[in-house]
């Protein structure tokens, strides 16, 4: 009995003992195993950072590529137009236009009139700037082909703080002249501009100088009695304006200008007149003066203006005497003027331009605005007793910035004749 015990304290005891070496060999392994993972991923890991570095690095790259691209390409603005600038800035160029669809009924009187409609306006202007220099073209295909239909057509330069532009252009006189087509208030410009006193010569060529500050404005202008399809001649004229704007800021304005004109006939001059389109365009006219170019006599003329905007309220007005020279007899003493007005029903405000001393068209937002628009128009040739006036109401819809509806009753009064014909009016606009 006692060996059968020692026996088995033996075989346990070397049981266990073989236990524990099989434990320790276990061990041993799993810790070789997990040895053999840690190194694996410190190989991985390394393995990606160099990944890592290798992609930061063509990161970098491609960025700097990018940059040099963005920096090197043209910018190009489609907003409102095209509009395209050198990388360097040095190089602009702009593509815009109007449309202006107008229809024409009319409440007949003694002149024979006949309703139609007709493109006003269809223009395409070119832009921009080289090397410190500005240019402009604008060809109006709605007034013919080629130089018939040419508008402004030239180069500009900023000096002497103010600006030099030589070629063909306006000058530098009457306000509602020098207000865009596209901001007219009514559809048709009055008699002291070139829908009246300077028939036929809106743009002439020339060279012209205008400096503007904060609320005021100083232009002069020479020029050749040459439109751009007009035949050469020896005629001259000179034009100057200046503006002054005691209270301009965000919503208020008063507006004071005066301005003078004279034009002298010369060798090859066509002649010079005045006409009256009384009851709207394509409606009757009437010859309120001339100055027949054979002559060689002068139109002279003096005005002054006043205009304000006051919130929603806009009033703008010019009185002009102008003199027709006249080979033989008296010369001819032409008045006129008139007196317009508008109102916004619904917001808006009508902004000052003071670098042209002129007013624009009110902002739109997010929601159309209304206006409503009036203007009384008088001239008269004192000497030869010819009187014509007209009235006109109206409503402007401005759908947005680009797009606006117009709509114009105009009465006419001839006392020449006594015609009382009256228009209705309706254009569609849309400028880019």
């Amino acid at each position: 009995m006692r060996y059968s015990l020692l026996a088995a304290a033996l075989a346990v005891a070397m049981g266990s003992t073989s236990f524990s070496a099989s434990a320790a060999d276990s061990r041993d392994q799993t810790i070789a195993e997990l040895k053999a993972q840690l190194e694996a991923l410190s190989a991985k890991v390394a393995e990606l950072e160099e990944r890592t570095d290798a992609q930061s690095d063509v990161n970098l790259d491609t960025a700097a590529q990018l940059d040099k691209i963005t920096t090197g390409s043209p910018k190009i603005d489609t907003k409102g137009g095209v509009k395209v600038t050198s990388a360097d800035g040095k190089f602009e160029a702009s593509i815009g236009g109007r449309i202006h669809f107008d229809t024409y009924a009319f409440d007949r009187d003694i002149a024979s009139t006949t309703g139609t409609t007709e493109f006003r306006r269809a223009r395409l202007t070119l832009s921009g700037k080289a090397y410190g220099w500005e240019y402009k073209m604008e060809q109006d295909f709605g007034a013919g082909t080629n130089l018939d239909g040419l508008r402004d057509a030239y180069i500009a330069k900023s000096a002497l703080g103010g600006k030099f532009t030589i070629g063909h252009f306006k000058p530098y006189r009457a306000m509602e002249e020098l207000t865009s087509s596209n901001e007219l208030l009514t559809m048709e410009r009055p008699f002291s501009s070139a829908t009246g006193l300077f028939s036929g010569r809106q743009f002439q060529q020339g060279v012209g100088y205008l400096r503007a500050g904060e609320n005021y404005t100083a232009g002069l202008s020479v020029f050749n009695l040459r439109g751009a399809a007009a035949t050469r001649n020896e005629g001259t004229g000179a034009a100057g304006r200046v503006t002054w704007a005691p209270i301009n800021n965000d919503n208020n304005t008063l507006h004071f200008g005066a301005w003078y004109s004279t034009e002298n006939n010369n060798l090859g001059s066509a002649d010079l007149v005045a006409t009256s389109n009384y009851a709207g365009r394509r409606g009757p006219s009437q010859v309120i003066a001339t100055t027949t170019g054979a002559s060689r006599n002068t139109v002279d003329v003096m005005a002054v203006e006043a205009a304000g905007s006051f919130g929603p309220a806009f009033f703008q007005a010019e009185y002009a005497d102008a003199t027709f020279g006249q080979p033989l007899g008296r010369d001819q003493d032409v008045t006129t003027y008139y007196v317009q007005g508008s109102f916004m029903l619904n917001g808006g405000h009508k902004p000052y331009k003071g670098a042209t001393g002129v007013f624009g068209s009110p902002k739109v937002a997010d929601k159309g605005l209304w206006e409503l628009t009036g203007r009384y128009d008088y001239v008269e040739n004192e000497t030869l007793n010819r009187e014509v006036t007209s009235w006109i109401l109206g409503v402007n819809y401005y759908v947005n910035p680009n797009l606006r509806f117009m709509f114009n009753y105009t009465q006419g009064d001839n006392e020449v004749t006594g015609d009382e014909t009256a228009q209705y009016a309706l254009r569609t606009q849309f400028a880019w």
